[in-house]
């Protein structure tokens, strides 16, 4: 998809961070957005935040975790656009806990929006994106969809699974005009970390202030508009796999040259 101009795009998690960013870009390459998420101020924020006339652009209050409310999303995107060529199933949370410890509540809380958000938003719109002779599908995954690390085993399965439910689409939309994206962001500088349900650290003594300090000066690598950018060029290359960020490249590499050391490293750091 070279040209993105006269497209429109359904963006969740659009109130703010990547998806805030790839709302933006995508405007300015002539695509019109719908924008959704569960924050109405950071939406509404967003929209404005889009200063070119030339697009038409919208914002819908969505829970991703609920089935029901992704599948009106469609229907209301068609409704007021009229078609829908990219779906970027961006909505995302974190959690800071022991895979002993955590509550079934937080799990599914987290599920519901990481795995069952990217779920729902691919197949809601799916037969929508069929009916264009060109559409694409991009789903966030994570560099914890191909190593983990410990107090965040939640989160890393969702990655996990995100991962293979959008590699098995891509293959099965194989010769269909749908092309489909994974990405795998590394440290991004967002709020997921300061907006996390944190209950344990791996290391006891640090408290949420600390992670989120530690994670914005040794791990934020790449700013969330660097990130959209990355984005929107895979979108155009009909790149499968998009790494984002350098960080991203560097865990990649050492995953496929090192697994069983990696995997130990990442369990002491």
């Amino acid at each position: 998809m070279e040209d993105l101009k006269n497209k429109v795009a359904v963006v969740t998690g659009a109130a703010s961070g990547i998806g805030r960013c790839l709302a933006i870009q995508l405007a300015g390459e002539g695509c019109s957005v719908a924008m959704a998420d569960l924050d109405r101020a950071g939406l509404s924020e967003s929209a404005e935040m889009i200063k070119t006339d030339a697009v038409r652009k919208t914002t819908h209050i969505v829970d991703v975790a609920s089935r029901d409310q992704v599948y009106q999303l469609a229907e209301d995107v068609m409704a007021q656009h009229g078609k829908v060529n990219i779906v970027i199933n961006n909505a995302g949370v974190a959690l800071a806990e022991t895979l002993e410890d955590v509550t079934y509540d937080d799990f599914e809380w987290l599920l519901g929006i990481n795995l069952w958000g990217v779920i729902h938003g691919s197949k809601a719109f799916l037969p929508y994106l069929k009916q264009q002779t060109e559409a694409h599908i991009v789903n966030i995954s994570s560099v914890h969809g191909f190593f983990t690390s410990p107090n965040v085993g939640p989160y890393c399965t969702s990655k996990f699974a995100v991962r293979g439910f959008t590699q098995t689409l891509c293959q099965e939309l194989r010769g269909s005009t749908v092309r489909v994206s994974c990405v795998h962001p590394g440290g991004i500088r967002t709020n997921i970390v300061r907006n996390a349900r944190f209950r344990k650290a791996s290391k006891p003594d640090v408290t949420h202030e600390e992670a989120v300090a530690d994670f914005d000066k040794y791990l934020a690598w790449t700013s969330a508009d660097r990130a959209a950018r990355i984005i929107v060029k895979g979108i155009k290359r009909n790149k499968s796999r998009i790494l984002v960020g350098p960080d991203a490249h560097v865990y990649d590499l050492c995953q496929r040259l090192f697994p069983v050391l990696w995997q130990k490293l990442m369990a002491l750091l």
